[in-house]
């Protein structure tokens, strides 16, 4: 039917109104759940993650397991075997010992004594002139000293095709007229093999050398 100009404007009226109520509920944040702000929704409070199961770890291969069952055997790589090493170690803690073991009434020859079959030839008058320096040997004396050593390996310091050097430890706990005390140094003791046997051949402060 047809209306006239007063009908005609409340109808536009109306679809205006409609208009604007479909904007409104097209672009208002919150009035579709959030989903024109472009950010998720959060979960409920009291929802909690779901327990993930852990993947049983992988079997290792034969091969694998076969190279870690088998460790490397180092003393194909050195000029001794196992055995030796133990026996070099076994004379530069026997020597260790009795360096550090001495006693006021024993001169150069008695203290050498308890080493002789330890050390080379060569060694011999070089730890007797240590042990005899007049300023050492007089403090010695003249307090009484008694020493009781005891050597302890550190490391393995250098080797080549019939020597070994230990870094040793050697403590020496001293009794006197003052009392007692302990004193400890660290020395590079180099243990060589002649076909006979382990000797010991030279002996210095590990900070000066003897590599």
């Amino acid at each position: 039917m047809d209306l006239n100009a007063a009908q005609r404007k409340a109808v536009f009226g109306l679809i205006v109104v409609a208009l604007a109520g479909l904007g409104i509920y097209m672009f208002l944040p919150g009035v579709r759940g959030g989903h024109g702000s472009g950010r998720p929704a959060a979960a409920p409070a009291h929802s909690a993650a779901p327990h993930a199961t852990p993947a049983p770890a992988p079997s290792p291969s034969p091969t694998q397991a076969a190279a870690s069952s088998s460790a490397p055997d180092i003393y194909q790589w050195l000029p001794f075997t196992q055995s030796q090493l133990g026996t070099a170690a076994a004379v530069v803690t026997q020597f260790g010992d009795a360096y550090g073991t001495w006693s006021y009434t024993q001169n150069a020859t008695a203290y050498l004594a308890t080493m002789r079959n330890l050390i080379t030839p060569e060694l011999s008058p070089v730890i007797a002139q240590g042990y005899s320096v007049p300023g050492v040997a007089t403090e010695r004396s003249a307090r009484k000293q008694v020493s009781a050593g005891t050597a302890v390996i550190d490391s393995l310091r250098a080797f080549g095709s019939s020597s070994i050097t230990f870094v040793v430890t050697i403590t020496e706990r001293i009794t006197s007229t003052a009392g007692q005390s302990q004193q400890a140094a660290q020395y590079a003791v180099t243990v060589v093999n002649s076909g006979g046997g382990w000797q010991i051949n030279d002996i210095e402060l590990a900070s000066a050398g003897n590599s």
